[in-house]
C-alpha cells in the first residue's frame, strides 16, 4: 500500500499554524479539531510540525510561561517528509527511526497531507481485512474434483 493510497483512506484535510503564533493559540486549534499535529507555514512554506509532543516538551522547559511561547520555538524544524509514492512498510521504518509520529506527506514542495500512526494502524487493518475476505471467499469457491474434469 502507498502513502497516496493512505491518504484517500484518511482524506486530505489539513490543519496549519502560522510560525508566530503563540502555543495557546496552536493548542487551543489542536483540541478544537481533536488533532495530534499542525503543519507549521512560515512565508508560504512548510517550516516545521507541531505535535503534542513537542508542546509539552515546550511547557516543560518554560513553565509557567509556555502559551505565549511562539510556535517556531516549538516545532520540528524540517520534519521528515513521506512521499505520494512511498510504500507503507518504509513509512512505518521512517516513523520508527525518527521518532516521528505523524509526517508530513510532500509532492515536491506542496504539501499533500499528514499521516499519522493511527492512519497507518487504520489502514493495514483495511487491507488485512480486504485480503481476509478474498482468501475466504476463493477458499468458499474452491473447486472440487469433479469440477476440475
Amino acid at each position: 500500500m502507498l502513502v497516496s493510497e493512505i491518504l484517500a483512506i484518511k482524506g486530505k484535510v489539513l490543519f496549519t499554524v502560522p510560525s508566530n503564533k503563540s502555543l495557546s493559540e496552536a493548542v487551543a486549534v489542536m483540541t478544537e479539531q481533536d488533532v495530534g499535529s499542525l503543519v507549521v507555514f512560515d512565508k508560504g512554506r512548510m517550516a516545521g510540525l507541531l505535535t503534542f509532543r513537542e508542546v509539552l516538551i515546550a511547557a516543560q522547559k518554560a513553565g509557567a510561561e509556555w502559551q505565549a511561547l511562539p510556535v517556531s520555538e516549538a516545532m520540528i524544524k524540517d520534519p521528515f517528509a513521506a512521499a505520494l509514492n512511498m510504500e507503507m512498510d518504509e513509512l512505518r521504518r521512517l516513523m520508527v527511526e525518527h521518532h516521528q509520529r505523524y509526517l508530513p506527506v510532500m509532492d515536491g514542495t506542496t504539501l499533500m497531507g499528514v499521516v499519522s500512526f493511527h492512519d497507518v494502524a487504520k489502514a493495514v487493518l483495511e487491507e488485512q481485512s480486504f485480503e481476509n475476505r478474498m482468501l475466504k471467499n476463493y477458499i468458499r469457491n474452491w473447486p472440487t474434483e469433479e469440477d476440475k474434469v
